[in-house]
């Protein structure tokens, strides 16, 4: 059986280890563009920050490993073209520009995402930088040593990680993002609020609900300035955080996908064409909180996927669990998780939902110690299912938001949750957790 592997990054390295495994006969080739396979973007701003001093920490395989696995890996090679009724791949080897032609039994797809470069007046301008891969990171950390303003467009995980660290570094840091609060995506108003604070308490400025209408230049081609709509920013570097679209432009109009070009697949990762597979950032996931086909590009979704790509290769084996869109954070010291819906993301499913947000301490009060911990539980009205939660706290809250995603993947609901069964121990808790009380708290407001 022949496997080609189009790209190599967090699905396509889960992809390659798990068809060897289960399949150690197969004649895997791998193509992947860059000269690293398996970097771990999410790691880029506590690398711009210098809390990771070595980089080789943020990959977790490597060619050779996957070559001594049996796969034939073939770096930096753009592929061109993928004939889908020949069951053909070309691409194109970046150093030579010698084309290879290779058949395949099984196609993989797990191409990954790229940063969204909107049409901005003087966007080439020099010092706009991406933040994606592993070179992009090291382009920021060198052009940051000489930048002392610093402009971050694009207010989500990537964004405020960022801000952070240039903060903690002594620059003097704008974000700017077009939607009225930072975080949107994964929390709702109370918790923004308290981040936003904290940010402009930190000497960040924020430019919320502003697009940016231009970046202008000097002589050199070198930013200067951000420029929004009722604003003007002086920037020495900018970094672009605006989002990412699926890489499946060798694909389109061959197998269905979204308007977004995220390739559609099974249970079990087939694409419309049962032959091709993909998975990660290129791949849509079903959103368990709406049952619905959604885009939502993590690591977490990635690796899971690539797995079953593996698993499912020549017969249907395991189903694809779906995803809550769990996720996590740290920020100037507060800890935040969060899972399934907000409070605004249900209004834009039509769902109509409970929202419950409550403040309580973490364990007793007797304690030398304890922090509070601000809770929201998102359920849906009449059934009390659970759908989302949101948690934050100086208190390492974050597995708590794991919790509420296995209570959503389950379908719990919130008398579920009211009388789940936790230990109690003062060092850590209460004799009614504090995942127990939210639960209770938002069965009262349900009444």
């Amino acid at each position: 059986m022949k496997v080609v592997v189009v790209g190599c990054t967090h699905a396509g390295t889960a992809a390659v280890k798990n068809i060897l495994a289960n399949h150690p006969d197969a004649e895997v080739t791998v193509f992947e563009r860059n000269d690293n396979i398996s970097f771990l973007s999410c790691g880029i701003a506590l690398y711009v920050g210098g809390v990771v001093k070595d980089p080789a920490g943020l990959f977790y395989s490597n060619p050779e490993e996957l070559t001594s696995l049996g796969a034939t890996v073939n770096m930096e090679h753009d592929v061109t073209n993928i004939d889908t009724d020949a069951k053909k791949v070309t691409a194109k080897d970046l150093k030579t520009n010698e084309e290879k032609i290779v058949d395949y039994d099984k196609l993989v797809v797990t191409t990954g995402s790229w940063p969204i470069i909107p049409p901005i007046k003087g966007i080439e301008s020099k010092n706009v930088l991406l933040c994606k891969n592993y070179n992009q990171a090291n382009v920021i950390i060198e052009q940051a040593k000489d930048a002392k303003k610093v402009v971050v467009v694009g207010g989500g995980y990537i964004g405020i990680e960022l801000v952070e660290a240039f903060a903690e570094s002594g620059k003097q840091v704008t974000l700017i993002d077009g939607l009225s609060r930072i975080l949107n995506k994964y929390l709702d108003e109370p918790f923004t609020n308290l981040l936003e604070k904290e940010l402009i308490d930190r000497g960040v400025t924020l430019a919320l609900g502003e697009n940016v209408n231009e970046f202008v230049a000097d002589e050199s081609g070198a930013v200067t300035k951000v420029v929004t709509a009722s604003q003007e920013f002086d920037a020495d570097m900018v970094i672009l955080c605006v989002g990412f679209r699926p890489n499946t432009d060798l694909l389109r109009g061959k197998v269905d996908m979204l308007p977004s070009g995220a390739i559609k697949v099974n249970e079990y990762m087939q694409s419309s064409n049962p032959d091709i597979f993909s998975a990660g950032d290129s791949t849509v996931v079903h959103y368990n909180p709406t049952g619905k086909d959604q885009y939502i590009p993590l690591a977490t979704n990635a690796v899971r996927q690539g797995m079953l790509v593996g698993q499912n290769l020549v017969e249907q084996k395991v189903k694809y669990r779906g995803t809550q869109g769990t996720s996590g954070l740290y920020l100037f010291g507060w800890t935040i998780g969060s899972t399934g819906l907000t409070k605004e993301s249900a209004a834009l499913n039509d769902i109509d939902v409970n929202v419950t947000v409550i403040e309580d301490n973490y364990r007793p009060e007797f304690m030398p110690t304890t922090e509070n911990v601000l809770m929201e539980i998102v359920s849906e009205k009449g059934t009390n299912k659970i759908l989302g939660a949101q948690f934050l706290s100086k208190y390492d809250i974050t597995q708590s938001a794991n919790t509420l995603s296995v209570a959503i993947q389950n379908g719990m609901t919130l008398e579920d949750l009211a009388l789940q069964d936790f230990f109690f121990q003062p060092h850590f808790d209460r004799p009614w957790n504090y995942l127990n009380i939210l639960a209770q708290a938002a069965l009262a407001e349900a009444e």
